[in-house]
């Protein structure tokens, strides 16, 4: 797994389509910042940020920048179960046709319950400035996403159930589905191990439904893009604000990922999934 949402990204305006999609998260995240101005931040309140250097981004299982490196990271506040902030990554054309940045916007409200029990609830959204699938000679199509997400904690295990408000991630009849693909959900399980002062092992398994498939078959006669993922990372403190990690991670579904082909070429193909090696270089402030 690469570097884990939230992470900072280059700045764009949001046009009308984009807020539209993403209204709901955009008024939630409106309404904390109102909250925030009008009530004293706790002395407890707690500002972050980080940066970091990957050699590919991968979410999901799936490459974002086409096995390429990317730059990330992003700001945000936790100020008593409240968190909200941004995260970006640079992404590839090929894949976000018009675009090459993604930026992501969050909120959301957890409490402990007792026995290291912890629960948390919010919305998500990522923007992808310019791109569009008109670019590709598609009808028009954002890319742009929202998910609504709920997660259960205990201790070192994480279970999170996402499910997307928008169509996901651009999948529509537009890029060739058989309808929509609102309600499209992912589902992980994340496990994290202290192996020392300095070293941590991180274990994600995760499943993502959609719900449509492809209108006519691939050549090899896979329509459907539901897969799992499975991911596994060491990490190395080098120091109180950086750290170097090593994931790798593996996707399934090979007959649908395997010859991915580029909004830009459809000569131009790429196994977004199966299995990569990731090493990533982050700092914390």
């Amino acid at each position: 797994m690469a570097l884990t949402r939230p992470g900072f990204a280059v700045a764009h305006c949001v046009s009308c389509r984009h807020r539209h999609a993403l209204r709901p998260l955009l008024l939630v995240l409106a309404g904390c910042a109102g909250l925030l101005a009008t009530h004293p931040v706790r002395a407890d309140a707690a500002l972050n940020g980080n940066v970091a250097m990957v050699s590919d981004y991968v979410f999901r299982g799936l490459t974002q920048t086409w096995g390429q490196p990317a730059l990330q990271g992003g700001a945000g506040i936790h100020a008593d179960g409240f968190d909200a902030g941004f995260w970006g990554s640079s992404v590839n054309a090929r894949s976000y046709p018009g675009g090459g940045d993604e930026l992501d916007l969050y909120a959301s409200y957890g409490r402990d319950f007792g026995d290291g029990f912890n629960w948390r609830a919010g919305l998500y959204g990522y923007l992808y400035p310019g791109a569009n699938l008109d670019h590709a000679g598609l009808p028009a199509q954002s890319l742009d996403t929202a998910e609504g997400n709920a997660a259960l904690g205990w201790r070192w295990l994480t279970l999170q159930y996402n499910r997307a408000l928008t169509d996901y991630f651009g999948a529509g009849r537009a890029a060739g589905f058989q309808g929509a693909s609102r309600g499209t959900s992912y589902l992980q399980l994340d496990a994290r191990f202290a192996l020392g002062p300095a070293w941590t092992l991180a274990l994600h398994v995760g499943h993502t439904h959609y719900t449509t498939t492809l209108a006519a078959p691939l050549p090899d006669g896979a329509r459907n893009p539901s897969y799992s993922d499975y991911g596994i990372t060491v990490l190395r403190q080098l120091d109180a604000h950086w750290s170097l990690g090593a994931s790798l991670t593996h996707a399934t579904n090979a007959a649908y990922y395997r010859a991915t082909a580029s909004y830009l070429d459809a000569s131009d193909m790429l196994d977004v999934g199966g299995t990569r090696g990731i090493v990533t270089l982050q700092g914390s402030f």
